[in-house]
C-alpha cells in the first residue's frame, strides 16, 4: 500500500473553530481522504500551532522543520508528502518575510528528497487569514500586520513549488476559514478539501519504491 503523509498545522490536525476541540476522523480532511483513497495509507501528522520556518517555543513537535527531520528518520518510505505549513509563522512573535519562506520551504523540500528522492511533494499554501481573527481569541497571536504578511507572501509558496517541480494545491481557491475565528475551517470545508484533494492526488504519478 502506498503511503501519503499529511504534515501540517491545526487545520491538518482538525481544529474546531468554535469549541477548540478536534473534529472526528470522519470529519477532518485527512480522515476523509483515507476513505476516498483506499489504496493509500494516509498518515495524519497535524499539530496545533505548528510553525514551518521558525523554532517554536512550545517545543519540538510544534517546530515544523525540526520535527520533520526527526520524523523522517523512521519513515523513509513515504510516497507522497503533503506539506501544509506557514500560517502560524505570520504570528506577531515572528518576522515572516518572503526570504524566510523561500529559504525555509526549500529546506523542507530538500530534507524530504534527501530522505527519499522518489517522494512526491504537494505544497499547500497557508490559509488566507480573514479579519474576523481580530475579534477572536487568536487576536493575541495575530494582528493586522499578521494578516498583511500572510496575504502578501502566499504567492511565494507557489513560486517555490514550481521551481522545485513540486505539486501545488491552492486550498484558498476552494474554501475560506470560518467566520468564528478567521483561521480554521468548518466541517463542511474539510469535506470539500478532501474531495478536491483526493481527485488531485489521483493525478500524481508515484514511482515504484527502491527496495
Amino acid at each position: 500500500m502506498k503511503k501519503l503523509l499529511c504534515y501540517g498545522d491545526s487545520n491538518t490536525y482538525g481544529f474546531i473553530p468554535k469549541t477548540c476541540g478536534r473534529y472526528e476522523k470522519s470529519e477532518r480532511w485527512t480522515g476523509i481522504l483515507s476513505e476516498l483513497l483506499p489504496y493509500y495509507e494516509v498518515i495524519e501528522e497535524g499539530m496545533n500551532n505548528r510553525t514551518g520556518f521558525f523554532k517554536n517555543p512550545e517545543g519540538l513537535k510544534q517546530s515544523g522543520g525540526e520535527y520533520l527531520s526527526v520524523y523522517l528518520q523512521n519513515h523513509k518510505d513515504i510516497d507522497i508528502c503533503i506539506l501544509s505549513l506557514g500560517t502560524n509563522d505570520a504570528q506577531i512573535f515572528y518576522n515572516l518575510t518572503e526570504e524566510v519562506i523561500r529559504k525555509g520551504l526549500q529546506e523542507l523540500i530538500d530534507l524530504i528528497h534527501k530522505t527519499n528522492l522518489r517522494t512526491e511533494i504537494v505544497i499547500i499554501p497557508p490559509v488566507k487569514i480573514m479579519p474576523y481573527i481580530l475579534n477572536s481569541s487568536f487576536s493575541m497571536m495575530f494582528d493586522e500586520e499578521s494578516i498583511k504578511r500572510n496575504h502578501n507572501t502566499l504567492s511565494v509558496f507557489e513560486q517555490v513549488a514550481k521551481e522545485n517541480s513540486c505539486e501545488f494545491f491552492n486550498i484558498n481557491e476552494i474554501v475560506t476559514p470560518s467566520e468564528a475565528d478567521g483561521l480554521h475551517y468548518t466541517k463542511e470545508s474539510h469535506k470539500l478539501i478532501a474531495q478536491h484533494l483526493a481527485e488531485f492526488v489521483k493525478t500524481i504519478s508515484v514511482l515504484p519504491r527502491i527496495l
